[in-house]
């Protein structure tokens, strides 16, 4: 047999991480890594964060599973408090970010046949996009890489190009729900929904009577430095996918909805079995009350113009290698010359200046750091990036 125990669909590197302190992890050698990379945007309050870990301890030592076939006064409590915080009126909660999506998709449909439209089921999402690698998810991209193998997709999803309102536009007809969108998107290179384009969808839902669900799984939940980056272009969605950075590193997701929205989520139409459980939920709430207020978003947004600042005071250092910085808060790209190649880059600082970034499509370096990062930790950053550079040149 020469399969690995470990079914070999990540392309794994050489670290092997076994601790974790803060904005630090270490590998079973002893390895010191700087990480800004987050678990892709999920350790939020970094690593061994003492409220995550007491709230998860005491929980796992009073109950951590019930069916969802009894009440649950924990996840009222938390689905309350995202209630009172955000656009929506209701909560489903997942285990993951592929899976909010997937409530919000199963909501919009749903929506329409309960109003006597069910010929409007089609979907409108956008190029460079990444909402996860259910069936579902990836019929709702057009990238090869998520794709080839797995056809026949589902049917129903029109891919049009991300930030071009006119395109969206003439891909509405009478089959139209929605549109799905990532208010900023990650996986595809760390670029910003323009304020135009997004205030142009909300438009086109109110309109003609569409639902505009947003994917914030990598940009929501403090990331750009308000709770949910919608918030920064003065619109709501009807629905929106979250996970990541709301279980700071346990498994949770959750699929928010206005109740016009959610309409037709009733008994029996959607269900998990994890999803919510009481283990999930104290981690959510601990996430929460200590993410979610002034302070620490105002404490995000200024780390992260102090990182993008730093950035682009280095890029001039080696602009033949950077070419611009992207993104909002902490939630920061670089993008790279032609002449260099993002997962090579990335590989270079992992492998040989012990700092952790991930790449994302359009050449990007994702840097996404812990948002309880400080100023030292932006200069350590700096340091390694900016020697990374000499040495990635030195190696070129």
């Amino acid at each position: 047999m020469t399969i690995t125990p470990l079914m070999p669909v990540y392309p794994r590197c050489g670290v092997r991480p076994v601790r974790g302190e803060g904005c630090y992890l270490f590998g079973e050698r002893g390895e010191r890594y700087l990480d800004f990379a987050s678990g892709i945007a999920v350790n939020i309050l970094g690593h061994g964060h003492p409220a995550l870990v007491k709230a998860i301890a005491d929980q796992a030592a009073t109950l951590m599973h019930v069916s969802n076939l009894y009440g649950s006064p924990q996840g009222e409590a938390f689905a309350q408090k995202l209630v009172d915080k955000s656009f929506a009126d209701t909560v489903f909660f997942t285990n993951s970010g592929a899976e909010a999506v997937e409530c919000a998709l199963k909501a919009a449909r749903r929506y329409h046949h309960v109003n006597g439209a069910p010929q409007r089921f089609k979907i409108i999402s956008f190029t460079n996009a990444f909402h996860g690698r259910t069936m579902g998810t990836i019929s709702a991209t057009n990238q090869p890489k998520m794709r080839d193998g797995f056809e026949p997709l589902l049917a129903g999803f029109d891919v049009v190009a991300f930030n071009d309102l006119e395109a969206a536009r003439a891909a509405v007809d009478e089959t139209t729900a929605g549109f799905l969108v990532e208010t900023v998107q990650g996986e595809g290179g760390m670029t910003p929904a323009t304020p135009e384009f997004l205030k142009g969808l909300r438009q086109i839902c109110d309109e003609q009577g569409l639902l505009l669900i947003l994917d914030e799984v990598q940009c929501g939940y403090c990331r750009t430095g308000t709770f949910f980056a919608y918030e920064q272009y003065g619109i709501t969605p009807d629905l929106m996918a979250v996970a990541k950075g709301i279980g700071g590193g346990f498994p949770l997701g959750a699929c928010l909805a206005t109740e016009e929205a959610a309409k037709g989520m009733v008994a029996g139409t959607h269900g998990s079995t994890y999803g919510g459980n009481p283990l999930a939920m104290a981690a959510g709430e601990a996430i929460f009350e200590v993410a979610v207020n002034d302070a620490f978003l105002a404490n995000v947004r200024k780390m992260g113009d102090r990182l993008r600042q730093s950035l682009e005071q280095m890029i001039p250092n080696h602009d033949h290698l950077f070419e611009e910085v992207r993104g909002v808060g902490l939630m920061l790209g670089l993008k790279l010359k032609d002449s260099a190649e993002a997962r090579s880059f990335v590989a270079h600082l992992r492998d040989n200046h012990g700092l952790l970034t991930v790449a994302a499509g359009e050449n990007v370096v994702r840097i996404l750091p812990p948002l309880v990062i400080e100023e030292n930790h932006v200069a350590e950053c700096i340091e390694k990036l900016s020697a990374g550079a000499r040495t990635f040149e030195a190696a070129a």
